[in-house]
């Protein structure tokens, strides 16, 4: 056997391995030091009850189980990012380490002496915290000492024993729930360069076999030159009202609104419903179908300095001001500013100012210095989503813009994140 011999300056195998080993102990201490942190933040900002109630102003969150202790809304974005998380996403966190910490006590003892990874505890927790006080100390007690090395079926299999004993009830209506697995889903997200979407479907059989003989029907009366396949995907659009089929009296059928953006240049077109982009090529087919009505809109001149003496803005304000900025400002937040397959869709309410601005989903939009004060102008209106537009009126968060550096938001401690890559698409 020969050997080779290091020349100065390299590193041996024995040395890789023990400064891995190091570095891993680092990463496994640090891990579990922020998770104690989160349990000490929430302690550092309880919350009482939670009030359902409460529409506008800041909330109590119940963020694990049963008996743990719930935190103030207005807490949590602060600290998410401090841990370089989004505020859905650090709320998760700080759930899960009450969890562990206030219901799982022995597999929270077995994180801190470092016997079971952060992860693997996140995972049991996130479990849990569906069940009742009872339950979760089953858990605890069938999991805590074989936590480190447990597969996932194994936490399923013993939250589901634990639930069964201990909550009925939701055991019952778990499982009538499982049994309707009918459902149609479109996934827009899944849009492909070429403008296809995927859609899948659960039906029963008496719903299955009526579908299929509606859409074998329509499509054997259609163009025979188009492919079977092609036209049994166009029978879908008649269900929406398009291909001249609506099933109803003309023009009843409701209209389908896509948002397409071509800039000069751009080989390719921007789709706002999917938030994807496809060729100009399908934009142009889409809109020379037969049955389809095109709407051209003025082009909206994203620099423009538009104003009104009213609190709310003109709908062509709305439409500039969410056209300039994609998603929420908030850091992390990527909630879509416009109605799309990503937008939580909110039942109409008057805003707080009692001027009759209603939201049914996208973002709101935020006067960034308070009305009347602040102007209802172009550069004081930008669209938080609901979360970080309450959490910006009714806590000391605050926000400045800048076209070159992009937002940079100040928390309630006097941290600050700026975020270039949220600045304002210009029309150029």
């Amino acid at each position: 056997m020969t050997t080779t011999a290091t020349t100065a300056g390299e590193v041996s195998a024995e040395q890789v391995i023990a400064a891995a080993i190091h570095e891993h102990d680092i990463e496994t201490g640090a891990a579990v030091r922020k998770l104690q942190l989160a349990v000490e933040w929430v302690r550092l900002h309880p919350g009482d009850e939670v009030d359902t109630t409460i529409e506008w102003g800041m909330r109590e969150l119940e963020i694990a189980g049963d008996g743990a202790p719930t935190v103030d809304e207005g807490a949590v974005a602060e600290f998410a990012l401090a841990i370089g998380h989004s505020t859905d996403s650090g709320r998760r966190y700080l759930g899960d380490a009450v969890e562990l910490a206030y219901r799982l006590p022995r597999v929270w003892g077995r994180v801190l002496a470092g016997e079971v990874a952060v992860w693997k505890a996140r995972r049991i927790a996130q479990a849990t915290v569906s069940l009742p006080p009872e339950g979760a100390a089953a858990v605890d007690r069938a999991l805590y000492f074989v936590a480190a090395r447990c597969s996932y079926a194994e936490i399923d299999r013993q939250v589901e024993k634990a639930r069964k004993e201990h909550d009925p009830v939701e055991t019952e209506r778990r499982r009538v729930e499982a049994a309707e697995k009918r459902h149609v889903k479109t996934h827009l997200g899944a849009m492909t360069y070429d403008g296809l979407v995927p859609i899948t479907a659960m039906a029963d059989v008496p719903d299955a076999v009526a579908f299929e003989d509606y859409v074998a029907t329509r499509a054997a009366g259609m163009d025979p030159t188009i492919p079977l396949q092609v036209r049994r995907s166009m029978v879908l659009g008649m269900l929406g009202g398009r291909h001249g089929d609506t099933g109803e009296e003309e023009g009843s059928a409701p209209g389908v609104m896509i948002f397409v953006h071509t800039r000069p240049g751009q080989a390719t077109a921007d789709v706002d419903n999917t938030r994807s982009t496809t060729t100009v090529e399908q934009v142009r087919e889409w809109c020379t179908r037969a049955g389809t009505k095109v709407t051209i809109r003025p082009v909206i001149d994203l620099n423009a300095e538009m104003a009104t003496e009213s609190y709310t803005p003109t709908e062509r304000m709305v439409e500039q001001v969410k056209l300039r900025f994609g998603e929420c400002p908030f850091p992390d937040c990527h909630r879509p500013s416009r109605p799309g397959h990503r937008a939580k869709k909110r039942k109409k309410r008057t805003d707080p100012a009692g001027t009759g601005q209603q939201q049914e989903h996208g973002s709101d939009l935020d006067h960034r210095q308070e009305w009347p004060e602040g102007k209802t102008t172009s550069s004081n209106l930008y669209p938080p989503c609901r979360g970080h537009h309450r959490l910006k009126t009714n806590t000391c968060w605050t926000y400045d813009y800048d076209p070159v550096t992009g937002f940079t938001w100040t928390s309630p401690l006097g941290y600050t994140d700026t975020d270039p890559g949220k600045s304002q698409r210009h029309t150029g």
